[in-house]
């Protein structure tokens, strides 16, 4: 696939940077519909899973948008295999990977497109890096992305369909994501994830043998036999009412953290506000348990789990309603597509900014309707979204995508740029670019403002006539110097809710 705008004039920008002209009604795209093999992989602490699908795009204008995703096969679930120094075992996750891929008559280079999600503690960096070297034939074709709890918490409140039913019929809807560690709790109001919050609970916490002995207790799973009133330690038996007593801590704690309580040293991101959502979906592991699409356990607390959390969910009065996906809430792949820079103007400084690959996309929520843009309100959206994607520490750089309204009054002007410059100071403190992409055709003023007027001394990209939302990554290449346009990648995180 390729793609760019056909510059009509380019020149230059008083303080140094370039400004490019292209036009809107030109591009090199030439197929109406691009077929991709697209994979998405999930490895986190507890299980490891992979889902193949064929993503169909559609040419509209000059972008292309996703008209059909055909799930090709779903892997079995994984116990993530670890190594006896608690590490993640590669190796064996090498073989599942190559099983999986030969399962479903794939290979490695049959994939266009794909999206790695490392969740727990596969991110730690000897295991990241290990992971990527699973992967790394593949390496230039997949977005990697590191969840932390609120990231992860959003793609659960997506991949389970939670937020697409609170924009449908209305009504707040709450998503509670049960996994082997963590509870990752959503709050979606109008089709957004509204707030989040995370808790120390988790099926896989305890982990027994076929005789009901542990075999394995996480550092918070002794926390959670303590709160039950028991005194059990690694080769003691759990029987079924130890286990209903640990389960029934656990859910209580899950479920005061679902209604905004405190719950002091059990939560790993801060409470939400008092919530009190028409519906619940449930997702991750034990969800399963809870839609009853799983018989078996794992030996783990499981199903003594799901029981629980029902019985609660009962006293609390919430209705319970279907989730799309459970166990599999998170991405199914990954779609790409390459875009000209239409209409507008890209403003660049200093010239070597250019190529980035693979930078986050940020979407702020934002209300530039009225005469006066409140740089502190925008700074409040950045950060926000910052720590929604666990990207507020600044480590990686991020693009800005913003659907600009109004007029482009330097006051206007003023008020968005200061916002967003003090937003994104964790990323410009470390020398990071300022990237910005709109949907207006202000790219050149915005950049030409925060380089001029606000003294900004990072290198600035700003581009326009793109749309971008929340889960976008984007490749800019480098400007093609004949027309002045510049080739523009777009990779979409899929959900099955989508």
């Amino acid at each position: 696939m390729t793609g760019a705008g056909i510059a009509q004039a380019a020149g230059s920008s008083p303080a140094g940077g370039r400004i490019f002209f292209s036009a809107a009604s030109r591009s090199l795209i030439e197929e109406d519909e691009i077929e991709l093999t697209s994979v998405g992989v999930d490895i986190g602490s507890s299980t490891s899973h992979l889902l193949f699908s064929t993503i169909v795009l559609e040419r509209m204008d000059t972008r292309y948008i996703v008209a059909e995703r055909r799930i090709l096969r779903q892997s079995e679930i994984l116990l993530t295999p670890y190594c006896d120094n608690d590490e993640i075992d590669a190796a064996a996750l090498g073989d599942f990977v190559a099983r999986e891929y030969a399962a479903a008559g794939l290979t490695p280079e049959s994939i266009d497109t794909g999206a790695l999600i490392l969740t727990g503690v596969a991110v730690r960096r000897g295991n990241a890096r290990a992971i990527g070297d699973v992967f790394a034939r593949q390496a230039g074709k997949f977005v990697a992305v590191s969840a932390g709890d609120g990231l992860e918490t959003l793609m659960a409140a997506h991949g389970s369909g939670a937020t697409a039913l609170s924009a449908r019929s209305g009504g707040p809807v709450m998503n509670i994501d049960i996994g082997g560690g963590t509870t990752k709790i959503a709050l979606c109001v109008d089709g957004d994830v509204a707030s989040v919050t995370a808790v120390e609970a988790g099926a896989r916490l305890l982990v027994f043998d076929g005789d009901e002995r542990i075999v394995r207790i996480e550092p918070f799973g002794r926390r959670h036999i303590a709160a039950a009133g028991l005194n059990l330690k690694e080769g003691d038996r759990c029987d079924a009412v130890a286990r209903r007593s640990i389960a029934e801590g656990m859910a209580a704690r899950i479920l005061g953290a679902a209604r905004g309580e405190a719950c002091a040293g059990w939560l790993r991101l801060p409470a939400l506000a008092a919530a009190d959502p028409a519906r619940l979906t449930f997702s991750g592991g034990v969800s399963e348990f809870i839609y009853q699409r799983q018989d078996g356990g794992f030996h783990d607390l499981g199903p003594d789990l799901a029981a629980a959390v029902l019985r609660g969910v009962a006293a609390w009065g919430k209705v319970v309603v279907p989730a799309i996906q459970g166990i599999r809430a998170t991405v199914i792949g990954a779609s790409q597509y390459t875009v000209q820079v239409s209409g507008s103007t890209v403003y660049l400084d200093p010239d070597g900014a250019l190529p980035i690959r693979n930078v986050p996309v940020v979407a702020p929520i934002l209300d530039l309707s009225g005469d006066v843009i409140d740089a502190a309100a925008v700074a409040s959206a950045v950060t926000s979204a910052l720590v929604r994607h666990d990207l507020a520490d600044g480590e990686s750089p991020v693009a800005i995508a913003t659907p600009w309204r109004g007029s482009a009054t330097f006051h206007r002007l003023r008020g968005f740029s200061r916002g967003v410059i003090a937003g994104l100071q964790p990323q410009l403190g470390r020398g990071h670019p300022l990237i910005l992409v709109v949907d207006g055709d202000i790219g050149g003023l915005l950049g030409i403002h925060c380089r001029q007027e606000e003294g900004l001394a990072n290198p600035v990209i700003s581009i326009d006539g793109i749309e971008l939302k929340e889960f976008d990554y984007i490749d800019i290449g480098e400007v093609l110097r004949a027309t002045g346009a510049v080739p523009v990648v777009i990779k979409s995180l899929l959900f099955p809710s989508a």
